[in-house]
C-alpha cells in the first residue's frame, strides 16, 4: 500500500514540476513569519491553484491531441467536398465517440457546445419550449447553478411555473418532495449531478427511475461530475445531461449535450443558423476544441479511479489538518454524498474575504466564480439554512488532478495560521472564548 502511494506521490511531483518548468507554478519559501502584515508578503511567482471546481489546468496530452489541429489541419469540418473537411470532420465524429462512450451513450446522441451553460439553457428552455403547448410546469432545485435558475426564470416571464425544491441541511434533495412536485403538467426535472460550491451528490439513479415512471424528462447538469464519477446515461435514465470541457482538463469554450434518442428527446433550438449538430446548435464545430474535449473525456475515463483516490486521500488530509487545529470549522454539505475534490469549509468568527486576501499565494474562492463578484453571501449555503455570518466565513478548496501533496500541507498550514489571528483580531471571537453565547445578545440598532 505505501509503495503504491509513493508512486502516485512521484507521479504527481514529475507533472507539477513539469507545469513548473513552463512557467504554471513556481517555489515557494514555506518558512513562517513571526509577525505578519499583508502588505509585507510578497507572492513569489504565481499562487498555488487549489479552486478546481472554477476551471482546470488543461492536461498536457489534451493539448498535444489539439495540436495538429491548430495548425495543419484547419478544414472546416463541414466541408463534405474535398479532404480538409473529411480530416477535421472525421476527427470531430471520433471525440463524439470518446465523449459518448465516459457516459455510456450513443455517438450520435452528443452535441457538441460552447460548454455548460450553453448546454443547459438548450436543456432547459429547449424541452420547456417545445412542450409547452401542453405542458407548462418545470422542477429545478433552489442550489442549481445561475444558468439553470436564470433559464427557469426567462421561462415564468413566458407563463410557465416553476418549483424550486429545496434541498435538506445536508444539500441533498427529498426524493418524497421531488415526487409530491412532480404534475400532469410537468415537462421537465433539472437536478445537478455533483454541486459546484459544496460538492454535493444528488441520488441521481434514484430521480431517474421516479422521472422514468412519471413520464418525465429528466436533465443534469453534470458538468462536475463528467468523467470525476461514473455515470451512465442509460442505467441512470437520464434524458439530458450538460458537460463541460474545461471542468476536466481539456480546453475552454466546448462542451456537450447529450440528448436521448430512444425513446426520442424533442428541444427546440434557441440558436438559428446552418443546421449543424442535428439542428440543435448551429455554427461550425471548433475541431481543436472538440478534439480536446474527446481526448480529456479519453483520458478521465482510464484515470477515473485513480484520481478520484487521490483526491479522497488529499482532501481528507488537508481537512484533518485543519480540523485537527482550528475549532469551531463547519464542512457545509454532506460528508459522506459528495465529491471528494470539493470541499467547502465556513470558518466561524471569520470573514471569507478577509482570509481570501491572506490567503493570496493560494487561488481559492468564497464559492461559485460565476457569482463571486456579488457581497452577497452565498444563495447554496443559505439554501441548506447556514447561516448568514457563517455563509460569508465559508472557503471552497479545489482539489484535482496536479495538486500535490506539498500545496494541501501548505495551504493547511497557512490556513490555520490566517484563521488564527483574524480571530485574535475579533471581539466576537473574544466574547465566545469568555463563554457569552453569541446567538442570545440582542443588538442595538443605530
Amino acid at each position: 500500500m505505501l509503495s503504491r502511494w509513493s508512486r502516485l506521490v512521484t507521479d504527481k511531483k514529475l507533472t507539477i514540476q513539469l507545469l513548473r518548468s513552463t512557467g504554471h507554478g513556481t517555489t515557494r519559501n514555506y518558512g513562517t513569519d513571526k509577525k505578519f502584515s499583508i502588505k509585507d508578503e510578497v507572492l513569489d511567482g504565481r499562487p498555488l491553484y487549489l479552486d478546481a471546481q472554477a476551471t482546470t489546468t488543461m492536461d498536457p496530452r489534451v493539448l498535444d491531441a489539439m495540436m495538429p489541429y491548430l495548425t495543419a489541419y484547419y478544414g472546416n469540418p463541414h466541408s463534405r467536398t474535398h479532404a480538409y473537411g473529411w480530416e477535421t470532420e472525421e476527427a470531430v465524429e471520433k471525440a463524439r465517440a470518446q465523449v459518448a462512450s465516459l457516459i455510456g451513450a450513443d455517438p450520435k446522441e452528443v452535441v457538441f457546445t460552447s460548454g455548460a451553460t450553453e448546454s443547459n439553457n438548450i436543456s432547459v428552455k429547449g424541452i420547456g419550449r417545445f412542450y409547452g403547448v401542453k405542458k407548462k410546469h418545470i422542477i429545478t432545485t433552489q442550489t442549481e447553478h445561475k444558468c439553470v435558475l436564470d433559464s427557469c426564470r426567462a421561462l415564468e416571464g413566458e407563463g410557465f411555473h416553476v418549483t424550486y425544491l429545496p434541498v435538506q441541511s445536508n444539500g441533498l434533495i427529498s426524493m418524497e418532495e421531488l415526487e409530491k412536485a412532480i404534475t400532469p403538467e410537468t415537462s421537465l426535472v433539472s437536478i445537478m449531478t455533483v454541486n459546484n460550491e459544496i460538492g454535493v451528490k444528488q441520488p441521481i439513479a434514484e430521480i431517474g427511475r421516479l422521472c422514468k415512471a412519471k413520464k418525465v424528462f429528466f436533465h443534469t447538469d453534470a458538468a462536475q461530475a463528467v468523467g470525476k464519477i461514473p455515470l451512465d446515461v442509460n442505467k441512470m435514465n437520464i434524458d439530458l445531461m450538460s458537460i463541460s470541457g474545461h471542468k476536466i482538463y481539456g480546453p475552454k469554450g466546448i462542451g456537450a449535450l447529450y440528448v436521448r434518442r430512444k425513446p426520442r428527446v424533442r428541444v427546440e433550438a434557441i440558436q438559428s443558423g446552418g443546421g449543424q449538430e442535428r439542428g440543435l446548435r448551429s455554427g461550425t464545430v471548433p475541431t481543436p476544441l472538440a478534439v480536446g474535449l474527446g481526448a480529456a473525456c479519453e483520458i478521465a475515463a482510464r484515470e477515473m479511479a485513480y484520481d478520484h483516490r487521490w483526491m479522497e486521500f488529499l482532501s481528507k488530509r488537508l481537512m484533518d489538518k485543519i480540523f485537527a487545529e482550528l475549532p469551531q470549522v463547519i464542512r457545509n454539505g454532506d460528508p459522506v454524498q459528495s465529491y471528494p475534490g470539493c470541499i467547502n469549509l465556513s470558518f466561524a468568527y471569520v470573514e471569507g474575504e478577509s482570509l481570501l486576501m491572506a490567503l493570496k499565494d493560494v487561488a481559492l474562492s468564497s464559492g461559485s466564480a460565476c457569482t463571486s463578484a456579488s457581497l452577497e453571501p452565498s444563495y447554496v449555503l443559505r439554501a441548506i439554512g447556514t447561516d448568514e455570518d457563517l455563509a460569508h466565513s465559508s472557503i471552497r478548496f479545489g482539489i484535482g488532478r496536479f495538486t500535490t501533496i506539498e500545496e494541501v500541507d501548505y495551504t493547511a498550514e497557512k490556513c490555520i495560521k490566517h484563521v488564527t489571528r483574524l480571530r485574535e483580531m475579533s471581539p466576537l471571537w473574544e466574547m465566545v472564548q469568555e463563554g457569552v453565547d453569541i446567538k442570545s445578545i440582542k443588538w442595538s440598532q443605530h
